[in-house]
């Protein structure tokens, strides 16, 4: 089985693509270690905004999401570079 990897960059430019074409939101899997070392995997989430300056802080907001597309949760905060799973591929600088 061969690992599958992506860039953070490119990841970067997933993430701000928030619409597909037809205008829903872009569903996206994402592993990430928090400021206290849990290791946290949330299956199905979109992009949310923050309440501060995302670029200056290297921070980015998810919201979890069930099936259909709701809410299941509150928006998280995720610091780029604790980022190691995207959509399946382990993340890589």
């Amino acid at each position: 089985m061969k690992i599958e990897y992506i860039r953070r960059n490119l990841l970067l430019k997933q993430y701000e693509a928030k619409e597909t074409p037809e205008g829903k939101q872009t569903v996206f899997s994402i592993k990430f270690v928090k400021k206290d070392g849990e290791l946290v995997f949330v299956p199905m989430a979109v992009a949310a905004g923050l309440k501060m300056n995302m670029k200056e802080n290297r921070m980015r907001g998810i919201l979890p999401v069930d099936s259909s597309g709701s809410a299941s949760g509150h928006v998280t905060p995720v610091h780029i570079d604790g980022i190691v799973m995207w959509n399946g591929s382990k993340v890589r600088m």
